[in-house]
Parts: structure tokens; sequence; C-alpha cells
């Protein structure tokens, strides 16, 4: 059975994909190397939380610097989509990469106790 995906769903991929390759064409130097993971879209489509990583530099110096951008990203995403309205962005930085790395190494720090404890 196939996956439906709702219009909100969809949008959120949209935009997505176009942040993606809008951000990198931001002429500010302040700018890292950041990659748009996911765009979530409410259910009335006025609000857009679009969650980031950045590679190397400030996260949240970063995120200053896009929703600073933000009303310019939305008429440039309103240019290139059908929609009546654009939602209003709001970027957040993503941690979830961190905290993955974090629980890797907890998991790695206690398999090599374990190993070290049945060693003696």
């Amino acid at each position: 059975m196939p996956v439906e995906f709702s219009r909100a769903e969809r949008i959120g991929v949209a935009i997505q994909r176009h942040l993606s390759e809008l951000v990198p064409k931001l002429k500010d130097p302040r700018l890292a190397m950041i990659t748009i993971h996911e765009a979530r879209v409410t259910r009335d489509l006025s609000y857009a939380k679009i969650y980031f990583t950045v590679l190397d530099g400030d996260a949240e110096e970063n995120r200053k610097i896009l929703q600073q951008a933000a009303g310019h990203l939305r008429y440039e995403l309103g240019k290139n989509s059908k929609l009546r309205t654009i939602p209003e962005l709001q970027f957040v930085i993503d941690t979830s990469i961190d905290y993955g790395n974090n629980l890797q190494s907890l998991i790695e720090k206690a398999v090599a106790e374990d190993a070290h404890k049945d060693s003696e």
C-alpha cells in the first residue's frame, strides 16, 4: 500500500529542496557551510520551520543571518512556486546529528568498558 503524504509535507519537501539551492547563493561571507535538512510546514501553511546544520562555524550566528535573510528567501521561493502564499520561515539549528554522535560515542565507550571487564 503506497504511503500518502499530506499537502504540508509535500510543500515542506519542495521548500527544503529550493532553500538548499538558494542559501548557498546568499553572498554573505559570514555564512558557513550550511545544510538544510528539513522544512516542517504547519497544516495551515502559514509557517515553516527550517532545520539546518553548520559544518564549520558558529551555528547561532548563522541562524541569525538566515533569519535576517528570511524575507528575501521567501520572495525567491515565491518566484519559483505556484502557492498563493509562502509560509513565514523560521530557522532552527538541527541538533539531531550532534545528539546522534554523542549517543554513538557513549555506546562505544560502554562497549569498550564491557570488553575491558570481560578480559579481566
